[in-house]
């Protein structure tokens, strides 16, 4: 247990890409079986404890600790799972030492323990574990890492250390459970690489590049095809033998979520394209509309009345068992609109191309588009196979740029994990009238530098509040972008930005605010 304990304290405290890749790599090479597949299956997020639930820790301390002293505690520290680790007392007369206790009993323990048990066998595991090792064993079971390591950046890794493409690991990885030990015997080289051993698997997405500036200038517009870059979720939709799956862009299913579109896979193929909300083609609803469908592991038969979904289809990878990703994007494109004639269009419809001479008449376009949920458009080469990752040149996005308005910091709270000693997530306001009207949050887009300048302000000049959230003087402003607003759910507010915002410049921390003024 402490190995992976102290992998994940060296990985949260390591900001190099690099240096994260080397020691999971390091980490995988000295590691036996099965612990490093199940260490790997927490870094991509694919543990879970169903008996253990946050709630479970907070009532585990509480009888352990005087509330108002963990209270304090937890503010200082900023973090749950540090929190717990260190002012979890060990037993009486008892030493702590857990030389004997592995990844794989840790996780063996807490996955054969009922919801009635788990309270025991959780509490009997930190009583024999060191603080280091408590805030390893407290993350894995709250499912949230944030060690600065994303499922991708594991893979990568992992292909890393058995000298493979990560596309050849991503390409089998939703057959595979953990621990994994066929896919490590075949890094190690001794097994042949694991079969598919499912149906309608997931297959790595093709990714596009921010247009920068100098980009269009060495590029030749008749080579390109433009489309429209919609503001929903990208996924893959893939039917084989009879089994339909619905992915998100980085490969977790989400079928369950989306029974009535599901349903209406009665194909054998894969499609990419874009999860929107509404009755195509005339109305599609915003991401707050497609926020009501997100992240539900059922959803209730009203619900989907309400907020029917649709994929705006992208590209064809699979046209029954066929694999199209080698073949031009004009080929796939031809393809793609047959493949659609047989599908429900109130399901699954085209993602229309945007005809145009020249950058500056793209540009011109791009700026007014048709609808205010299109974030911009897409250039995809026509010649371009479907390659997967981001590859410099194929595909480039041209998004919108973001509204910007001068706003004033009403309210800060501090950030957690390595934040948790800066004030650095923000309620901003406009001006209405005389009355300063709260209009969403951020919590990026700032360097260390000014993090540490708007922090130093909001100790300085704060008008109440304690511990991690205080109410700040208006004096300050800020140039705050979003992406585009709907109407607010409040009266007050009556405009609402979407999620997530961030901020391009702060003003200062003297003299008075500029007045902010809302857009609608």
């Amino acid at each position: 247990m402490r190995r992976f304990a102290e992998l994940l304290d060296r990985l949260l405290l390591t900001p190099s890409r690099n240096a994260k890749l080397k020691l999971m790599q390091d980490y995988f090479r000295e590691t036996p079986d099965p612990d490093r597949g199940l260490a790997l299956a927490a870094l991509t997020g694919e543990l879970s404890f169903a008996a253990v639930k946050p709630a479970l820790l907070r009532a585990l301390i509480a009888e352990r600790m005087d509330a108002v002293l963990f209270a304090y505690s937890y503010d200082y520290v900023g973090d749950l799972a540090e929190t717990i680790s260190l002012v979890w007392p060990a037993p009486r007369g008892a030493t702590t030492n857990d030389t004997d206790i592995s990844l794989s009993y840790a996780v063996e323990a807490l996955h054969g323990a009922s919801r009635s048990d788990a309270p025991m066998v959780l509490a009997g595991l930190l009583d024999r574990l060191q603080p280091d090792s408590r805030f390893a064993i407290i993350k894995l079971v709250t499912g949230g890492l944030r060690v600065g390591v994303s499922a991708r950046l594991a893979k990568q890794a992992l292909a890393d250390y058995g000298e493979v493409d990560v596309h050849d690991i991503e390409e089998i990885w939703h057959g595979l459970e953990p621990p994994y030990a066929g896919l490590f015997a075949w890094l190690d080289g001794r097994a042949e690489k694991p079969e598919r051993a499912a149906l309608a698997l997931f297959r790595p997405v093709m990714l596009a590049n921010p247009v920068q500036d100098g980009d269009l200038e060495k590029l030749e517009p008749s080579d390109y095809a433009a489309e429209w870059k919609w503001d929903g979720i990208r996924v893959q939709a893939v039917g084989e033998g009879g089994r339909r799956r619905l992915y998100s862009r980085s490969g977790d299913e989400i079928s369950a979520a989306f029974p009535d579109l599901v349903e209406a896979m009665d194909f054998a193929g894969a499609v990419d394209g874009e999860l929107l909300v509404g009755r195509p083609p005339e109305h599609v609803g915003t991401f707050s509309d497609l926020q009501q469908r997100l992240n539900r592991k059922s959803v209730a038969a009203k619900t989907i009345r309400d907020f029917p979904v649709f994929v705006r289809c992208y590209d064809l990878m699979l046209d029954g068992d066929v694999d199209l990703r080698a073949l031009p994007f004009h080929e796939r494109r031809a393809r793609l609109e047959a493949f659609l004639r047989n599908l429900d269009p109130a399901r699954f419809d085209l993602s229309p191309l945007v005809p145009f001479s020249d950058w500056a008449q793209l540009d011109t376009i791009r700026l007014a588009p048709p609808h205010p949920i299109i974030e911009g458009v897409m250039l995809k080469r026509l010649d371009s196979a479907y390659v997967p990752g981001r590859p410099k040149g194929p595909w480039f996005k041209w998004k919108r740029d973001p509204h910007i308005i001068d706003a004033v910091l009403m309210y800060a709270q501090r950030g957690h994990g390595k934040r948790s000693g800066f004030y650095s997530d923000y309620t901003f306001g406009v001006w209405k009238g005389d009355a300063l009207v709260p209009v969403g949050k951020a919590y990026f887009g700032f360097t260390d530098e000014e993090l540490k300048q708007i922090d130093k302000f909001v100790r300085d000049t704060r008008w109440s509040g304690s511990g991690r959230c205080a109410r700040c003087a208006r004096t300050p402003s800020m140039d705050w972008c979003w992406k585009w607003r709907s109407k607010g759910s409040t009266a007050r507010r009556g405009t609402s930005p979407a999620w997530p915002c961030d901020f391009r410049a702060f003003h200062g921390c003297a003299g008075t605010s500029r007045r902010a003024k809302p857009t609608g």
